[in-house]
């Protein structure tokens, strides 16, 4: 064989190893193409490492990339009331229902840090064979409470940690009514009949 076939060889080899990876191989090699803005964001959506994903993306990759793992990062009682995406979902609150305490600036029952939060999605993605290189998607109501997780999973060393911006249900319109985009309104599969696997269990 020739050097110049040898070198051939090789080129097509690393080509093949490449393409086809470990587990994981897409959050470490290629990033997820999608048709967000960073800028055109609020700054409550926007996170450290800017990456995002539509709801309506997020569902279609999902169809084909099983090492994208979608976390849900909502409480037990959205995803057991308004319902969860078929695909993939695991249930891992961020923020959740605990003191029941007011919020008078919002009109809604304060949500308190789930402990946790981390621990769990950390055994969540060994569970599935991956590592803090594994591409997460993040997904919420509508965007902001993913934003705050992706940035404390930042901090952990998560590098691929991607923000639905739009989230299950998307962003309200004039009328204050969840009809512009998210997961629901992309008809994505979802569900209220959830399976016990994907639910979220407070650890012992």
């Amino acid at each position: 064989m020739t050097v110049i076939k040898a070198c051939l060889v090789c080129l097509s080899l690393a080509i093949v190893l490449f393409v086809s990876g470990p587990r994981g191989a897409i959050a470490a090699d290629a990033r997820i193409a999608s048709e967000v803005e960073p800028k055109s964001l609020s700054k409550k959506k926007q996170t450290r490492l800017g990456l995002y994903v539509t709801a309506e993306e997020a569902g279609d990759l999902l169809k084909d990339n099983p090492d994208i793992l979608l976390i849900d990062v909502r409480t037990r009682a959205e995803a057991m009331f308004v319902g969860m995406p078929v695909h993939a979902a695991k249930n891992i609150p961020f923020l959740q229902l605990g003191s029941y305490a007011y919020d008078k600036k919002k009109k809604t029952y304060k949500l308190d840090p789930n402990p946790a939060f981390a621990e769990e999605l950390a055994a969540h993605v060994a569970k599935k064979g991956g590592d803090k290189s594994t591409t997460l998607i993040l997904m919420c109501r509508s965007g902001t409470r993913s934003s705050k997780a992706a940035n404390e999973l930042t901090k952990l060393g998560y590098a691929h940690v991607y923000s639905m911006v739009d989230g299950f249900e998307g962003d309200a319109d004039k009328d204050g009514r969840r009809t512009l985009n998210g997961w629901k309104n992309a008809d994505h599969p979802w569900t209220t009949k959830l399976e016990h696997e994907r639910l979220y269990k407070e650890p012992k």
